[in-house]
């Protein structure tokens, strides 16, 4: 049990190293091994999962894939646009049939995957927002007060 939990936990290092490494090299997937990591993690250490989960940049992308509410519209148009875009640069390139057609084939069969998922709305994040903006409103407000009734005991003293 042991050893199968250390593989997991080399796993996800490795997974998430190489999803890195992918955001500077074109080709190379990040998002579905920034999400192999987490599941490794998942698995092997509760730690790295819970740090991967709070994560400022990795975070978001695997918090919305658990999720069941869908992707934002623009990720998914994003996501197509760049895919398509990394495969005809790789066909332009490559200049083999095969190739072309195996190209092709997976572009045509993630993108239906992609145009398929459900589409998240966007209204929670305005309320997210919104509220936030409040509670730093509330805040400020009650950090005058706190000021204002310290210049007025400095004052009466």
């Amino acid at each position: 049990m042991q050893g199968k939990r250390i593989l997991y936990l080399m796993l996800g290092w490795f997974s998430l190293i190489t999803g890195i490494i992918g955001i500077f090299l074109p080709l190379l997937p990040t998002t579905p091994l920034v999400l192999l990591a987490a599941w490794c993690f998942s698995r092997s250490s509760v730690r790295f999962h819970t740090w991967l989960m709070e994560h400022k940049f990795f975070g978001p992308i695997v918090r919305d894939w658990q999720s069941s509410d869908g992707i934002p519209r623009k990720a998914r148009n994003r996501a197509i646009i760049f895919m398509w875009a990394g495969m005809a640069i790789s066909i332009f390139i490559v200049s083999r049939l095969w190739a072309t057609i195996g190209l092709i084939t997976i572009g045509l069969c993630v993108s239906t995957y992609l145009l398929r998922m459900p589409i998240r709305s966007e209204s929670p994040l305005i309320t997210e927002n919104t509220t936030e903006t409040e509670t730093e409103t509330e805040t400020e407000t009650e950090t005058e007060k706190a000021l204002k009734s310290t210049e007025d005991k400095d004052r009466t003293s």
